[in-house]
């Protein structure tokens, strides 16, 4: 006979004891820095035990991973309110990626430091890691979302891959803002604005038969690049 497994029921109480730590983690990482920050000055920071704190969070690297699920979950949540009245794919895709970047901004010193992590995929941190492939697929298929209900006509052989194509693009952007130097990152804006409508306008020539043989280059790339 076989005996299920019970899990134990999650109470209020313990939900707040995990916020409150996740959230006394978060000021220290955004005023010490996450290197510099250890489990033990988080712990006195939530003004709970240490062995609690590794209860709910095995690690600091736990503790961003949670980061990055707030940060999506979030995202997700607004998803359909940010695109209601956007029928432009320019426009749709513009709306999540400002989204997206209002979310980080609070959180971009932070951010800053994490992103030496993601060139490694093997790096549970890494954007590109095993661990974080749950946040990953969500954010990408916010992009499906936005594509789909866009005005531009994707071809067929494209139009599985460029969810994909399109979230390494928000990716290369938030990385270009993360270090952005000029006042209120006015670079990263005048980027977006010009890559945007390069990329739209050549999504918009994409489906011309003399672009499949570069359609097909492209998609070979992407799988082998793929993660």
């Amino acid at each position: 006979m076989t005996t299920a497994t019970i899990k134990p029921r999650v109470t209020a109480r313990a939900e707040d004891t995990r916020r409150k730590i996740y959230e006394a983690a978060m000021e220290m990482f955004r005023e010490k820095g996450f290197e510099e920050t250890t489990m033990r000055d988080i712990a006195a920071k939530a003004g709970v035990a240490l062995g609690g704190t590794y209860y709910y969070f095995s690690s600091k690297d736990a503790i961003v991973l949670a980061f990055y699920q707030d940060i999506q979950e979030k995202s997700t949540s607004l998803v359909t309110d940010v695109l209601a009245d956007k029928k432009k794919l320019k426009e749709r895709i513009r709306a999540l990626l400002d989204q997206r970047i209002k979310l980080l901004d609070p959180n971009r010193k932070f951010c800053s430091a994490l992103f030496r992590h993601a060139p490694d995929s093997s790096d549970p941190l890494s954007p590109f890691s095993e661990e974080t492939r749950l946040i990953r697929d969500a954010a990408i298929e916010q992009m499906r979302i936005a594509m789909e209900g866009g005005d531009v006509k994707i071809p067929q052989d494209l139009k599985p891959r460029l969810p994909y194509l399109l979230w390494l693009y928000q990716m290369a952007l938030i990385m270009f803002w993360l270090y952005d130097r000029s006042p209120q990152q006015e670079k990263t804006q005048k980027l977006l604005d010009k890559s945007l409508s390069l990329l739209v306008n050549l999504l918009r020539v994409s489906s011309l038969p003399l672009m499949r043989p570069l359609r097909k280059t492209v998609l070979e790339l992407v799988e082998t690049a793929s993660v």
